[in-house]
């Protein structure tokens, strides 16, 4: 390894340092499951980039041949199922896109047989120094950066605005991938400028990695707050309104017909949001308004977009839906949390317990042929006709599981 090279690999690895050391304070501080995975990703996954750019064999010469060839074949696609792992946690396919999941952890679980079987033809091949294992690491490892690309290009398509920049740091990741393996397999052989742009995609990859789970972890947290506690008196919900939520419902409605599928639009009434301004005070209906959104977003997910229609009512639309299950688990899941009890902090800091009553409608329309603010006045009168806030007619206010 010559010197240009060595100081690109050394540069690198001091980048890596210095995030696990970034990670370590972090689990100090709030040592919570997120903290600890993100520690174990860049410590296997950072060691893993160091050997396969040679640069653990500069450090510590004393390591037999054998091992690093081991090492090299294994934690590669092991740090690719991990990293899978993680981005479909990130993403929450697990919960919103099930067949997604299911790829993932069929590609994640292939990775990690990769792994296996890679590691035993080094130990008890023919040919111990024989580059086809490492080949064959490279290019599964490769697909799985590839499959993760293409999941977070439809998370970014479905709606979830971080997926966008997910979606660059994956694209690091598969030049980060081909680069390392290119590297292991013929070391010395890519020039200065290939070099340090391949350290450069690998750094910027952990970066954006980083700065993106810590962005969804902020946001996760104050939304698990917010759903155990309303607090404060700030009226605003970060929902969309007025003609922002129509021309949000329009954008959602535009990718569902790209994908040739329906939209389903569910609103849900507040009928008893005013409940308390009695004898609680008047405002307290901000923290309400606060924490239902807290429990709406966190049962939907980011992917789809929610939004205020008015006050006492919620707008939630389901994109590019495949089938009427997909919808049913939805509004199961929002029926669960909105049922739970709220505490309310009133006048003179009483405390007040606030049990929501609401009514849930939804509108199924082709996506191709719809107008936002028609479907949202439909579902709107459906869910008010569930609560029994108002009489319509039959024909456009059928049930929840009508609508279904």
């Amino acid at each position: 390894m010559d010197t240009s090279e060595l100081i690109v690999w050394s540069c690198m690895l001091g980048g890596f340092l210095t995030l696990a050391m970034v990670a370590m304070s972090d689990l100090v501080i709030n040592p919570t499951v997120g903290a600890w995975r993100a520690l174990v990703f860049v410590l296997l996954t950072g060691w893993s980039c160091v050997i396969m750019s040679g640069l653990a064999g500069q450090l510590f010469p004393e390591i037999p041949e054998l091992t690093m060839e081991v090492m090299k074949v294994s934690m590669a696609p092991l740090s690719g199922a991990l990293a899978l792992t993680y981005l479909g946690l990130w993403l929450g396919v697990k919960r919103d896109d099930r067949a997604v999941y299911r790829s993932m952890v069929f590609v994640s679980l292939g990775l990690i047989a990769t792994a296996v079987v890679a590691t035993g033809c080094v130990l008890y091949g023919d040919d111990p120094h024989s580059t086809s294992p490492l080949l064959v690491t490279g290019l599964l490892s490769t697909l799985g950066a590839l499959v993760g690309l293409v999941i977070t290009i439809r998370a970014a398509l479905l709606g979830d605005d971080l997926a966008r920049w997910m979606v660059l740091a994956c694209l690091f990741l598969v030049a980060m991938v081909v680069g390392m393996f290119g590297q292991a397999l013929s070391p010395g052989a890519l020039s200065w400028p290939l070099t340090a742009l391949i350290a450069f995609c690998t750094l910027c990859h952990f970066l954006l990695i980083t700065g993106l789970t810590v962005k969804r972890n902020r946001v996760n947290k104050q939304l698990i707050r917010l759903t155990k506690k309303a607090s404060g008196t700030d009226p605003a919900t970060g929902l969309h309104t007025g003609s922002v939520l129509v021309s949000k419902v329009d954008d959602a409605f535009w990718r569902s017909a790209r994908l040739k599928r329906e939209c389903a639009v569910v609103c849900l009434h507040l009928g008893n949001l005013y409940e308390l301004g009695e004898s609680a005070g008047h405002g307290v209906e901000q923290q309400i308004l606060q924490a239902m959104t807290a429990r709406i977003r966190r049962a939907v997910g980011f992917r789809y977009v929610v939004g205020l229609y008015h006050p006492r009512c919620f707008v939630v639309v389901i994109s590019a839906v495949k089938n009427a299950q997909e919808v049913e688990r939805m509004v199961l899941r929002l029926r669960a949390v909105l049922t739970r009890p709220l505490k309310i902090l009133g006048i003179k800091d009483a405390s007040h317990t606030f049990q929501p009553r609401f009514g849930i409608g939804i509108s199924h329309k082709s996506a191709s042929e719809t107008d936002p603010t028609a479907v949202m006045d439909v579902a709107e009168r459906r869910a008010l006709a569930q609560s029994g806030a108002t009489r319509v007619p039959e024909e456009v206010a059928p049930t929840a599981a009508g609508a279904l």
